[in-house]
């Protein structure tokens, strides 16, 4: 087990493009051992390669159903809307209300290089919108309607 920094708000890193992933490699296949190991340890649904500073087009995500790892992805079609709390590994101990659709289809190479596609609803079309933004070099809170909120004000509510 190998757990990667995670990069935070304020690092340049996680404002920037990523580029495509050509081939599969040991070191390849060892950053998304790591980027799992880190998601888990780090209690998160999902992480791009960018935050643990790797500039490469690779987003890990476990909803609860299936670890799914995207290279490359690209979403080419969502619909719906859906209004929630969202917060992010690399924005530690806050969140904001963020409106993402509700479908999100996402089209990629799996780690064999294979072409795939996923689709989901709720909480993996908002985590594939999310991680695939983390991809372009943006962060959630540029799509934040109000305030960023600590984190035990959820806890309060709850």
């Amino acid at each position: 087990m190998a757990l990667r920094q995670i990069r935070t708000i304020g690092d340049d890193i996680l404002n920037k493009k990523c580029k495509d992933v050509k081939e599969m490699t040991p070191r390849i296949r060892e950053l998304i051992s790591d980027m799992f190991d880190t998601l888990y340890d780090s209690n998160g649904v999902g992480l791009a390669a960018p935050q643990v500073g790797i500039l490469k087009n690779i987003v890990v995500i476990d909803c609860g159903d299936d670890p799914h790892v995207l290279i490359n992805p690209k979403i080419v079609e969502t619909s719906g809307e859906q209004t929630g709390s969202e917060g992010c590994l690399s924005v530690p101990g806050k969140f904001g209300m963020v409106t993402r659709p509700n479908y999100a289809k996402v089209v990629f190479l799996d780690e064999n290089m294979q072409p795939s596609e996923l689709e989901g609803t709720e909480l993996l079309a908002r985590c594939i919108c999310h991680e695939v933004d983390h991809l372009e070099g943006h962060l959630y809170v540029e799509k934040v309607e109000g305030e960023l909120h600590d984190n035990d004000e959820l806890e309060e509510e709850e």
